[in-house]
C-alpha cells in the first residue's frame, strides 16, 4: 500500500499542476481571442481516455501521464503541424497576435504555476503554522553521515554557526552546508568550541557518496509501540522501554541503533533497556532486515520546538516569502546537476515519487505540490526549445530586433528542444531505473 500511495500522491500533485499550467496558457490565449483547438491533461497519442468538444476546443484526457498541452492555432508546438502553417495566416491564430500578447500567452502557465506555490504554501502556513527546531535546541547533538565524519565533525557535535552566519533552524544546515559550499563550521563539543575547516570538494564528496542526509537531531529510542508477532512483543519489550545497548555495543540514541542493528540482521542478539529506569537485558533475534518490530516515540517529544500560528492575512505574505526562498534554493541546487557526482543524482518520476509519503498526510502532500510547482515553473522558462522558455527566449529577441524568426528556423528549433527533452526524460528515468537495480 505505500507504494501505491505515493503513486497516487504524485499522479494527483502532478494532475493539478498540469491542469492549471496549461490553464494559464488557455486563460491568456482566450483574453485576446486566440483560437484554443485542444486542451489536454496527459498526452494523447493514437486515442484518448475521454474527450469532448465546446466551441472551438477539444477538451480530454490522454493514456499517456507524462503532462499536458493546449494546442494554440498558429503555433509551432509539439504537434508539428506544418500543414496548418502553410497557409494564410488568420486572426484568431497565435501567429497573427503582437509580440507582447504571444509572450503573456507563453508564460502564462508559469505565472500560474508560481502563484499557485505561493497560495498553497500560504494555506499551509494557516491550516498547520511552520513549526521547526532551533539548532541550539537539539540538546542530544547531531547524528552525521560517514563522510562528515572523516571531515572532523563527531556524532554528538552541535553546529551553532556555518561560516560565521548563525544557525537558527536545524533544518538548515545540510543547505547552508552542501548548496551553499559552506567553508568553515563552528561546533560545540563536549562544551568546548570548535571550529571545522570544511575540503574544497566537501559537496562533491557527499553527491558521489550518494548519501541523502547530511546530519540529524539525536533522540533515544523510546518504545512508543510493539508490532504484534515481531521480535520486540515475543521478547517482552514494552511501551516506554528505552533501549541503550544490542550486545555490547552501546545505543543510546535511535541513531546509533539503526546503524548497529544492521551489522546483527537475522541473528540472535542481547538487547540492554531501562524500564522504569531500571536497566533490564533480554535476548531477541533480529529480523532479515535489521528490525526489531517496534517503532519509536515521535522525536519532537524530546525537544523545544518553535512554532509559529498564523492568521488568513498573516499567512499570505509569509507563503509569498516562502515561495521565493525555495525558488531561490531551487536555482543554487541546480548548480550541482552540472557535476559528474550531481548529474548521477538526477531522477525521473521514480525520484520524485519517492519524496511522497508512504502513509498519506495532507500537510506533505501540499508541501510537496508547491515545491513541484516551482520546480514546473522554473524548468519551463529554462531557454530551452519546446519549451515556455524557447518560446519565450524568441520572442523577446523579436520584441527587441523587431524581426520574426521563420517558420523553418522555428520548426528545427522545436525539433531541436523536443529532442533534448526526451534525451533528459530518459536519462533521469534511466537513473532510476539503475538505482533500482542496485
Amino acid at each position: 500500500m505505500g507504494i501505491l500511495t505515493q503513486a497516487l500522491g504524485l499522479i494527483l500533485s502532478l494532475s493539478i499542476l498540469v491542469l492549471l499550467h496549461e490553464a494559464g496558457h488557455f486563460a491568456f490565449a482566450k483574453l485576446f481571442k486566440t483560437r484554443v483547438e485542444k486542451f489536454y491533461l496527459f498526452f494523447d497519442p493514437w486515442f484518448s481516455l475521454f474527450k469532448f468538444k465546446k466551441g472551438d476546443t477539444e477538451y480530454g484526457i490522454g493514456w499517456l501521464p507524462l503532462g499536458g498541452y493546449v494546442k494554440i492555432s498558429g503555433m509551432i508546438d509539439e504537434s508539428m503541424d506544418k500543414e496548418a502553417m502553410k497557409l494564410p495566416p488568420q486572426p484568431w491564430e497565435f501567429r497573427s497576435k503582437p509580440a507582447w500578447q504571444r509572450l503573456l500567452i507563453m508564460t502564462g502557465g508559469v505565472l500560474v504555476n508560481f502563484l499557485l506555490a505561493m497560495f498553497i504554501y500560504s494555506m499551509i502556513l494557516f491550516a498547520w503554522g511552520s513549526e521547526y527546531l532551533p539548532a541550539k535546541n537539539a540538546k542530544f547533538g547531531l547524528q552525521f553521515n560517514e563522510i562528515a565524519l572523516k571531515a572532523g565533525f563527531q556524532n554528538g557535535d552541535k553546529i551553532i554557526k556555518i561560516d560565521n552566519l548563525e544557525v537558527e533552524n536545524v533544518n538548515d544546515i545540510p543547505k547552508l552546508i552542501v548548496i551553499d559550499a559552506a567553508k568553515t563550521v563552528t561546533i560545540e563539543r563536549n562544551g568546548e568550541m570548535l571550529t571545522i575547516t570544511l575540503p574544497a570538494d566537501f559537496t562533491k564528496q557527499l553527491l558521489a557518496a550518494k548519501i541523502k542526509s547530511f546530519s540529524e537531531p539525536r533522540f533515544p529510542f523510546v518504545i512508543e509501540e510493539v508490532m504484534a508477532g515481531n521480535p520486540a512483543a515475543k521478547a517482552g519489550l514494552k511501551k516506554g522501554d528505552q533501549i541503550i545497548a544490542i550486545n555490547n555495543d552501546t545505543t543510546l540514541y535511535f541513531n546509533d541503533f539503526a546503524s548497529t542493528a544492521a551489522k546483527y540482521k537475522g541473528k540472535d542478539v542481547e538487547i540492554s533497556f531501562l524500564r522504569n529506569n531500571i536497566p533490564q537485558k533480554l535476548k531477541l533475534t533480529l529480523t532479515e532486515e535489521g528490525k526489531i518490530g517496534a517503532a519509536t516515540k515521535n522525536p519532537v517529544s524530546f525537544f523545544e520546538t518553535r512554532k509559529t500560528e498564523y492568521g488568513f492575512f498573516a499567512s499570505i505574505p509569509a507563503g509569498i516569502n516562502l515561495g521565493v526562498e525555495t525558488l531561490g534554493s531551487y536555482v543554487k541546487q541546480m548548480k550541482l546537476v552540472f557535476t559528474k557526482e550531481g548529474a548521477k543524482q538526477v531522477g525521473g518520476f521514480g525520484a520524485i515519487g519517492g519524496l511522497f509519503p508512504k502513509s498519506w498526510s495532507w500537510e506533505i502532500f501540499w508541501n510537496m505540490t508547491a515545491l513541484l510547482s516551482v520546480i514546473l515553473a522554473f524548468m519551463n522558462i529554462l531557454p530551452i526549445p519546446a519549451l515556455d522558455g524557447g518560446h519565450v527566449m524568441f520572442l523577446l529577441y523579436e520584441i527587441v530586433t523587431g524581426r520574426k524568426p521563420n517558420d523553418k528556423f522555428m520548426e528545427y528549433a522545436q525539433i531541436t528542444g523536443m529532442v533534448i527533452l526526451f534525451s533528459l526524460l530518459l536519462f533521469a528515468n534511466g537513473n532510476d531505473i539503475l538505482k533500482l537495480f542496485k
